[in-house]
């Protein structure tokens, strides 16, 4: 006898599958499955993390995390974006469950996880009212910022710019050296 997969998920269910070097999410119950990701994804990744890293301690309008996490607005949606930056009073309670309001969200495109990071979680993000959402295609060389209300993403390809509430001055990270190989 087998047994068969469920054709939904919870985030209770996420969290209980093994933990196998996959990341495993859901977004209304679809389960989305992403492996490890490859190096040229990890390189713009960290280049990301040390730039908004040195921005947000000049302007403290939130804090950084990086997955895993374990974000969810539901019992079936449990996210982890590649990159988020959190209210502070909500990063402050360091308690996944109760951050919410997320001020920017960032996922660096991989082969495996380009239709859902572009269009499942995409439209999550934009539901939930996530401010900016940047999907990094480091292959193309191109950012896609997407907000609440857009039916069409803003692709840069030379500055990224990121204005957030609160902030003295805007992030401008130069894609070239984000790219740079």
């Amino acid at each position: 006898m087998y047994m068969v997969a469920p054709n939904y998920f919870t985030a209770d269910m996420v969290r209980a599958l093994p933990d196998d070097g996959n990341r495993y999410e859901t977004v209304r119950g679809e389960l989305l499955v992403s492996p490890s990701p490859r190096a040229l994804h990890q390189l713009a990744l960290i280049r990301l993390v040390v730039e908004l890293g040195i921005y947000l301690r000049a302007n403290a309008v939130g804090q950084l995390f990086a997955s895993p996490a374990d974000i969810s607005w539901g019992p079936d949606i449990l996210v982890q974006p590649d990159l988020f930056v959190v209210d502070p009073v909500q990063a402050g309670t360091l308690d996944w469950s109760r951050m919410q309001r997320l001020l920017l969200a960032v996922e660096v495109l991989s082969p495996s996880s380009t239709r859902a990071d572009r269009f499942t979680k995409r439209v999550l993000y934009q539901q939930v009212g996530i401010p900016a959402y940047w999907l990094v295609d480091a292959d193309a060389r191109a950012v896609e910022v997407w907000t609440p209300g857009a039916s069409f993403p803003v692709v840069e390809d030379e500055t990224l710019r990121w204005a957030p509430d609160g902030a003295s001055a805007p992030l401008e990270l130069d894609l070239g050296a984000l790219f740079a190989r």
